[in-house]
């Protein structure tokens, strides 16, 4: 994937305009990124198709990204910043509550963005393009479990010494069968994702409080 590499694992602080007219060329430029990564390839992208496919000169890239890598960049932010509002909002629906659940509803909301958003798997499930996509990519992992952790606690959903890393551990997993899931396609295989569901389901009750398990 030499087109979409970058040596170092920092980027600027995320700057997304607020003008209306820079936004709407700002999602342009993300959303024909998007489009060349689903219809080309991770390695198809670079400032001139992407540039062509947002109708733009690639000179206009450069006023909103430095690189290439940038917009991949803010792709993948964007689209992990809507996992996070669509299993908060799908979490927020559900009318019981129990650990498996949450398992699959966090899951299902997951599948319910990589479905909406193409790209995401080509560069994030099969492509993992830079040390900074994956660092970032990781911190979001940390940031999931301990934002689940926060919330099952609260329900008293696990007991109270449940250990933190296996929050991490669960969220890595579910990563890992998504990569398995979408592999050889975008709307990825249901077997595998409703097997990744039991796997997880199973793992996390190890640490379920009474109240947590299906026959509470």
């Amino acid at each position: 994937m030499s087109a979409v590499t970058h040596p170092s694992t920092e980027y600027p602080t995320r700057r997304v305009p607020v003008q209306e007219r820079s936004r709407a060329r700002f999602e342009a430029i993300l959303e024909a990124a998007a489009a060349v990564a689903v219809e080309q390839g991770v390695d198809a992208l670079n400032t001139r198709s992407i540039a062509e496919h947002a109708d733009l000169s690639v000179s206009s890239i450069y006023q909103y990204f430095a690189s290439v890598d940038e917009v991949v960049f803010e792709l993948i932010a964007r689209d992990m910043e809507e996992m996070d509002q669509q299993f908060a909002a799908d979490l927020g629906a559900l009318p019981e509550i129990t650990l498996a659940n949450v398992v699959e509803t966090v899951m299902r909301s997951f599948v319910t963005v990589y479905r909406r958003r193409p790209a995401f798997v080509e560069i994030w499930l099969r492509g993992r393009t830079t040390a900074a996509i994956r660092t970032y990519g990781r911190e979001h992992h940390v940031r999931i479990a301990a934002q689940l952790r926060e919330f099952l606690d609260a329900l008293g959903l696990l007991v109270p010494d449940a250990p933190q890393e296996a929050g991490v551990m669960a969220v890595e997993i579910g990563d890992r069968c998504f990569q398995l899931a979408f592999e050889h396609q975008l709307e990825g295989d249901e077997f595998l994702i409703a097997e990744g569901i039991k796997l997880l389901t199973g793992y996390l009750e190890l640490y379920a409080a009474e109240r947590g398990l299906p026959h509470a």
